[in-house]
Formats: structure tokens, sequence, C-alpha cells
């Protein structure tokens, strides 16, 4: 599936860019590699930051303090994207806007191969924002990249007869996900964001984003390991 759209979103999990055990220069360094060799080859790129476990440490602690509500818990997500988004934009300095982008809906023009985003509002995560880009720039495809390679039917870590699934509709992932949004929520791809995404007949790949050589073969059209929701 070679990418013809104008623009290749790229939802980018905070479980890449900080995970719990530190932030990986290596990694980071590889995938600037990787995005800058595709920008040489004419291609455009809006990457979405997620906020990870940044986020989720900053909410446990919070919740040890005091009872919190569900947009504080939002908040403090959403200030998790922002700080991976500034560190993303930093390392692609030169070659990004100089602005992390926040509200998806708002008139954006940009001129530089490649944008970072980040949360927006609460209510959702940066899968939906990843949708509305999508939706904005008329990309047909969404590449979410997280700590996971493929999608089950059921939780392998509980289920060890759990079935990897290479593809699948929007109504039955969304049978799996639900339809309500909770902060912090651990899940493929958020629900509020797979409606909207089956609306507007969106395809979502879902990949290992450590694996940067699979990452390539999405990229330029090859077979890849992952799976495709919205077929």
């Amino acid at each position: 599936m070679p990418y013809r759209e104008p623009i290749v979103v790229i939802s980018l999990g905070g479980s890449l860019i900080a995970p719990p055990e530190g932030i990986d220069p290596a990694f980071l360094r590889k995938f600037r590699d990787l995005i800058l060799g595709r920008v040489r080859q004419g291609m455009r790129f809006v990457l979405i930051c997620g906020g990870g476990a940044t986020a989720r440490a900053y909410q446990r602690s919070a919740r040890q303090v005091t009872e919190l509500k569900r947009d504080d818990l939002d908040w403090i997500g959403i200030h998790a994207t922002r700080l991976n988004g500034h560190l993303l934009r930093t390392i692609f300095r030169g070659f990004a806007h100089p602005r992390v982008l926040k509200d998806p809906t708002r008139p954006f023009l940009w001129r530089e191969p490649i944008v970072v985003a980040a949360g927006w509002k609460p209510g959702a995560s940066t899968d939906y924002d990843a949708v509305l880009m999508a939706r904005k720039f008329k990309a047909g495809v969404v590449v979410n990249l997280s700590n996971i390679k493929t999608l089950f039917d059921r939780d392998p870590k509980k289920h060890p007869a759990a079935r990897p699934i290479c593809e699948i509709g929007w109504k039955e992932f969304r049978k799996m996900v639900g339809s309500k949004w909770d902060p912090g929520a651990n899940l493929p791809f958020d629900p509020v964001a797979s409606k909207l995404a089956e609306k507007i007949k969106l395809r979502v790949i879902l990949a290992d984003g450590r694996n940067l050589k699979n990452l390539l073969a999405i990229l330029t059209g090859k077979k890849f390991v992952g799976s495709v929701i919205g077929t």
C-alpha cells in the first residue's frame, strides 16, 4: 500500500518517545533518520505525540494526593503530550514547523516538510487528534505506532491462545474497545477516535514503532507486520 496521500499522519505513542525506563536517544536518532530519509523522497509528515508513561506517572502521583476529576486527568495527559511534542520538534529543528500544533480545527498553513502536533482538549486522546489531522489534510491513512506488534482478539497477557488480527472493520473493532474514553486508558485505538474514523472511512495501521524497518516497509508500500482497521 504505497503512500500517495499528500500528507503522512503518524501517531507516535508516548511509550516510544519517553518509555518508563527513560528517554532513548538512540531510538529517536534512528526515527529521525528514517523520517528525514522519506522527506528527501518528497514526503511530508504530521507527527502527533502521545503522553505515554510520562502522563501516567503524573496522573498516578496526583491521584495519591487527592481525588481527581476526569478533566484533571485529561489535562495532565495533554500537557505530557505537549512536552513530548516539544522534544520531537526540537530534534527535527530545521525541518519542522517551529510551533507545535495543538488545535487541529484551526486554519493552519505550513511549508516545512514536518509539523509536530500534540494533545488538544479533554474528552479524547491524541488518536482523535490524529483522525482530525487526517481529515484536515485529506490523508486516507493514519499510522498508529505504539509498543504492540499487532491487534489481538483477546488480551495476550491474560490469554496465551489469543490470535493476532491482521485486518478488521470498524464495526467489529469498536465492539472490542467500547464507546467511552477513559483518561489514562491503554487501548490500541481511542473509542472516540474510532467513531470518527469509521464515519470518514479512514484506515488506521497499528504497528510496533520500535521496529523501524517495519515502519519503512509501511511507508514504502511493502509487506509489514501490523493490523489494518477499516478494511
